[in-house]
């Protein structure tokens, strides 16, 4: 098996940073990406160069060490490798090689010689302070080898609460990344991803937190109900299309059973994966959805990291989360290429993308009381500016901000790759007069209503009567509508703004729209009149 030229580029950078470096790297790599593959050429390159090397790869789910296993076996069949994992009945530690699951191999520390690269499979699972079966498995394998390295893989280095991986205290010092997530799509290796706004959002108010998450518990209670999950089900079903392979994340195990019930009531075939199944039955349920046999699976935290089924092309986020790994992990499922499959769904019910952006421009948690990065900002929906959170008005044209107002996480405008906005077909739009409640300014306000009752309403705010750069901004904004819209040449003579904003909603909506939310307005990118052939 050829690795991909990026994959060997991991490895290049890799023995580079080792041999010009002492301490311990991770590699990122984008979810999909062949982190398994490049893990085992490691493992045979180590091996078959030094034969003497010891090798322990670590990992924390059951799924994870038989998919490394096999990714091992399919590019060294005769390698000598060894499973030692309780939950797959296997203990054999006299290889040069063992892949082990963390709470088998801590129990297992007397019987541990000599290692001489501890390889971490996610180590963004590894606890940032001194606790936890990886930090006493590192641990006394660096009293049996003070020289040992220990090579970290993941998709998101980071912790919810800490930060960066690499961030003290910690025990990787570098993080190396061989590619990004766009430039793997560019290339093809990597499925295009798709997000549309949904109809029906979660309203979190009483939701506590614990350990920087929501509690799960409260998660149900909220979003559970037999309405929030009729709706939720028959807007998948409507978006959903010809889509074959849908994945959810719900908010509990009995939220993952309600969900999976309702899909089977409407005719779609599927099938929950939780903890409380035995070890067969999950085995029955992922086989049969891999098969193709069932369309749909929902599930709670068993299949979010390492889960590799390249058909999935619907994604379902019903499961808030305020940790950026897990919403990254969770979108990851979808971005793997497969025969026939043009593009990934993605559906957030649960605000996701809203609370951490585009999974190309995903931050790192910062960690407790650091007080370190930017200051905040908010845009201007006038012009644009970037002003302070605290600005009471737009330094640049004056503009008033409406008071601060906390309001239920909704999907963001982004597409969830960020490189575009989202698209709106429109059906219809309606023009008014609008009076700002804060600054009493009068202005125009278009609306836009979509072809679907699902769809969603987009407004945007034209204050020509202001004064400066906002306001020649905003009138030659809508004349340039006005023109492409076909509207009568005379609409601007004299005319009160209730006038004009009957004139222009007698003209002629564009066909579509492209779009994105600045905080709680959204600023249209785009407006195209088809069959005039205008885009403004």
């Amino acid at each position: 098996m050829n690795l991909r030229p990026y994959q060997q580029h991991a490895l290049d950078q890799l023995y580079d940073w080792l041999s010009n470096n002492p301490g311990h790297p991770v590699i990122n790599l984008p979810t999909g990406s062949g982190k398994s593959i490049v893990i085992a050429e490691l493992c045979r390159q180590a091996v078959q160069q030094w034969p003497e090397t010891r090798i322990l790869m670590l990992t924390r789910s059951l799924e994870l060490i038989e998919q490394n296993a096999a990714k091992l076996r399919a590019i060294w069949p005769g390698a000598p490798m060894g499973i030692y994992s309780a939950s797959i009945g296997r203990k054999e530690l006299d290889e040069p090689i063992t892949i082990g699951g963390p709470l088998s191999i801590v129990n297992a520390l007397d019987r541990m010689k000599h290692i001489d690269l501890c390889l971490v499979d996610e180590c963004h699972d590894i606890s940032h302070r001194d606790e936890g079966s990886y930090r006493e498995i590192i641990k006394h394998l660096m009293s049996l080898n003070p020289a040992m390295r220990v090579i970290g893989f993941t998709a998101s280095p980071f912790r919810m609460g800490h930060g960066l991986i690499t961030d003290k205290p910690a025990i990787f010092d570098a993080i190396i990344e061989p590619t990004s997530i766009l430039e793997l799509i560019e290339q093809g290796f990597l499925s295009v991803m798709r997000s549309k706004t949904t109809a029906l959002t979660y309203d979190l108010k009483g939701v506590k937190k614990r350990g920087g998450d929501y509690v799960e518990a409260d998660l149900q209670r909220v979003i559970d109900t037999d309405d929030n999950n009729a709706q939720m089900v028959r807007e998948v079903i409507e978006r959903a299309g010809d889509r074959k392979s849908w994945m959810f994340f719900c908010s509990g195990v009995a939220h993952a059973e309600h969900v999976s019930e309702l899909l089977n009531q409407h005719g779609v075939s599927a099938v929950p994966v939780t903890s409380m199944m035995r070890k067969e039955e999950r085995a029955t349920a992922i086989a049969a959805f891999r098969s193709g046999a069932i369309q749909a699976v929902t599930n709670v935290n068993c299949l979010s990291t390492g889960f590799d089924h390249p058909e999935i092309d619907l994604l379902v986020l019903a499961r808030p989360t305020m940790s950026p790994g897990l919403y990254l992990q969770q979108v990851g499922r979808g971005l793997r290429v497969a025969p026939g499959k043009r593009d990934c769904l993605v559906l957030d019910f649960a605000g996701n993308v809203a609370q951490h952006g585009p999974i190309t421009a995903v931050q790192p948690p910062r960690s407790a009381g650091s007080g370190d990065g930017d200051a905040p900002v908010k845009v201007c929906d006038a012009c644009a500016e970037l002003c302070h959170i605290s600005a009471k008005e737009c330094p640049a044209c004056g503009h008033p901000f409406p008071p601060a107002k906390k309001e239920p996480l909704t999907l963001r405008s982004d597409d969830i790759l960020g490189l575009e906005g989202l698209v709106l077909e429109v059906g219809s739009w309606r023009w008014r007069k609008h009076v700002s409640r804060t600054s009493g300014l009068a202005m125009l306000a278009a609306t836009y209503y979509g072809q679907a009752l699902s769809d969603p309403s987009i407004t945007e705010y034209f204050p020509v009567l202001h004064e400066g750069y906002a306001g020649q901004k905003a009138l030659a904004a809508v004349a340039s509508i006005a023109n492409a819209s076909q509207a009568d040449g005379g609409l601007f003579s004299h005319q009160t703004l209730e006038e004009i904003a009957y004139g222009l909603s007698q003209a002629t909506a564009p066909s579509r729209i492209e779009y994105k939310r600045d905080g709680k307005f959204h600023r249209i990118l785009r407006r195209s009149w088809e069959q005039a052939h205008a885009t403004v």
